[in-house]
């Protein structure tokens, strides 16, 4: 079973960028489509990107296509989200997991964006 650490979040102002990066442990990453999730307080977590197994599919929540972009390392076992032009409705803990069974959640990294 595959074990996640998000890490690159912070403050940023409106129309700035962030990378995120998702570093996973185990020798079987490279079988599961991955996905970022994000939640804020008082809401339900939401899909945000997702990346098929072999790298070659992705998909975005309409809110963040053409300003995000997730990707993939193999020899890192590493899952990266993009996050460009970033907005204030786009503070949120953001988190990755399995896209079609997710695991234990972590702790998520922090994006908080100022107008």
């Amino acid at each position: 079973q595959v074990q996640l650490v998000e890490s690159g979040g912070g403050l940023v102002q409106a129309g700035g960028s962030l990378r995120l990066s998702c570093a996973a442990s185990g020798r079987t990453f490279s079988i599961y489509a991955m996905g970022w999730f994000r939640q804020v307080p008082g809401k339900e977590r939401e899909f945000v990107a997702a990346i098929s197994a072999n790298g070659a599919i992705t998909a975005y929540a309409e809110s963040v296509k053409g300003r995000f972009t997730i990707s993939r390392n193999y020899a890192k076992n590493t899952v990266y989200l993009q996050m460009n032009n970033l907005k204030p409705e786009d503070t949120a803990v953001y988190y990755c997991n399995l896209h079609y069974a997710p695991t234990t959640w972590g702790q998520g990294t922090q994006v908080t964006v100022s107008s």
